[in-house]
């Protein structure tokens, strides 16, 4: 499996974003290791639910959740021992939510690869992120012995308040695609969107969680709120214009895909807003069409439009602006995060997040 960095290194050859990728492989490696230990390798079900469980999870990716859980726990004095399985059962919860959303999107490749209910079938693929959420909730509830019944108890309503916040993000989505919306949704719709289904189990939910178990106090826990907010906005608009601009053997989703499950990303809704009344209403029809009656020519339609209207150069500076006020946050509010090499991490996971090419 090749690492992240490796694929930027073209790009990337500066000591500080080897160091920032070589930590970033070395996470992801002690997660994955612990996930194995954690999923039941044998027995009946071994090939029907425990064997694809791990498909998601040892598909080439990332690892950000568990990454800046365990980065910031660290940083405030926690133990990477302590953190480890509540960081594990983060890539768990996500990978369960990949398989849901692969199936709720109809989408057709993850990571590079065919989807679980494509290789499965849906009603399998369903089941086996099920027992991922189950599986990831008695990781859960095991922390008890390793950082005590009070702390053990804080993780667990802080991972249900990220389950709630991304399922209500996630129906306010679903509902713009079935409803047809989009003509009267514009930046604040999209970034409530965002700040629900995407910021909190993306960046502010992690960082909770590893400040919880590094002891930091519970004041300064709402302080993770707007940053994470800030730096899960604009990683949720580089990744809608990944899936545009992006190489899909690289992005490790299918390219334009969010156009043909209909949608409404930033890049759309400006688009829509900004084109001439025509244009207007032949997105509107576009959209309103199924994924499978969408037509090649429907995708090459939407993405002009966006070209002609500046979209993706305008959802851009959006990103950038959120990005900025991320790191002027992070300066001034954070400063109870002791300096040090996982600081850094931190840091440079922000500037990754918000500016990445894959």
């Amino acid at each position: 499996m090749a690492s992240v960095r490796n694929k930027e290194s073209a790009a990337r050859t500066d000591d500080s974003a080897h160091l920032f990728f070589d930590t970033l492989d070395a996470y992801r490696s002690v997660v994955l290791r612990r996930l194995r230990e954690l999923v039941p390798q044998g027995g009946r079900y071994r090939h029907t639910l425990y064997g694809p469980m791990l498909d998601y999870p040892l598909r080439e990716g990332k690892g950000f959740r568990p990454a800046l859980c365990l980065a910031l726990c660290q940083a405030c004095g926690g133990s990477l021992a302590h953190a480890l399985d509540t960081a594990v059962a983060l890539e768990m919860f996500h990978n369960a939510f990949l398989i849901h959303d692969d199936i709720e999107d109809a989408s057709e490749t993850r990571r590079g690869e065919p989807t679980l209910h494509a290789r499965h079938g849906i009603a399998a693929a369903t089941n086996i992120g099920d027992a991922l959420n189950m599986l990831a909730l008695q990781t859960l509830l095991a922390n008890t012995g390793l950082i005590g019944l009070e702390r053990a108890l804080v993780v667990i309503q802080i991972v249900s308040r990220m389950a709630r916040e991304s399922t209500e993000g996630q129906s306010m989505e679903l509902d713009w695609v079935r409803n047809g919306d989009g003509g009267n949704l514009g930046l604040r719709d999209y970034l409530l969107m965002c700040f629900k289904k995407t910021t909190w189990y993306t960046c502010i939910s992690p960082m909770q969680l590893g400040a919880v178990i590094a002891d930091v106090p519970d004041h300064r826990l709402a302080s993770l709120v707007p940053f994470g907010f800030r730096v899960g906005a604009a990683f949720q608009i580089q990744d809608d214009i990944l899936n545009l601009v992006g190489e899909e053997h690289l992005y490790g989703k299918e390219t334009n895909g969010d156009i043909a499950e209909g949608k409404r990303t930033l890049m759309v809704l400006h688009a829509m807003a900004c084109s001439p009344a025509p244009v207007r209403e032949r997105l509107r029809a576009i959209y309103a069409k199924p994924r499978h009656h969408k037509s090649v020519q429907d995708l090459r339609d939407v993405l002009d439009a966006m070209h002609v209207a500046g979209s993706i150069d305008y959802s851009r500076a959006i990103a950038h602006r959120l990005s900025a006020s991320a790191r002027r946050h992070f300066d001034r509010r954070l400063h109870w995060i002791p300096p040090g090499p996982h600081r850094q991490f931190i840091e440079a996971m922000i500037d990754y997040m918000c500016s990445r090419h894959f």
